[in-house]
């Protein structure tokens, strides 16, 4: 009954080599759906962040998770490599009131202003950095009172289809 209760389970090495091997190639999906080139705005592909990974001999912690792990890939890639994460293109529509104040607190956190209309209220449709998003989202529901909507447009801004070369 002890053994039962306070015994652990036998991890075979295969099992926990294979183990290792699709939390690797997990985060290094994570990584390749995150980021993209900054000079082209294209995502890098996962076998690539792979080869990278293997590059800077980033070794797998079976006891954190994966997310958490892809963004200290991320960290770590950025000092070998050009990789950014990708942008989140959010829309905010803020009332008239508290619009003008409210733009100000917000742009030291937007990256990209795309369009800005002002009629009855202030709509700005922009290019974020992904990591400040929970800040923007308590900074518009505190300001606003609830007023104010924010509306996620595409989590990440990535150019596709086949590179034009000249």
């Amino acid at each position: 009954e002890q053994i039962l209760s306070k015994g652990e389970l036998q991890v075979s090495d295969k099992e926990r080599h294979t183990q290792l091997e699709q939390m690797f190639r997990d985060i290094a999906t994570i990584v390749a759906d995150k980021c993209v080139n900054p000079e082209t705005k294209r995502p890098y592909t996962v076998i690539l962040i792979e080869r990278a990974m293997k590059d800077i001999h980033y070794s797998v912690k079976p006891n954190k998770s994966t997310k958490q792990q892809a963004l200290e890939v991320i960290r770590q890639l950025k000092e070998t490599m050009q990789i950014e994460r990708a942008h989140m293109r959010l829309r905010f529509i803020l009332p008239q009131k508290e619009g003008k104040k409210l733009k100000e607190k917000l742009k030291p956190l937007i990256k990209v202003i795309e369009s800005e209309d002002f009629h009855e209220q202030l709509e700005i449709v922009c290019l974020i950095d992904p990591g400040c998003f929970r800040e923007i989202d308590e900074l518009i529901r505190c300001e606003t009172k609830g007023k104010g909507t924010l509306e996620v447009l595409s989590l990440k801004d990535v150019e596709e289809g086949d590179e034009k070369l000249e």
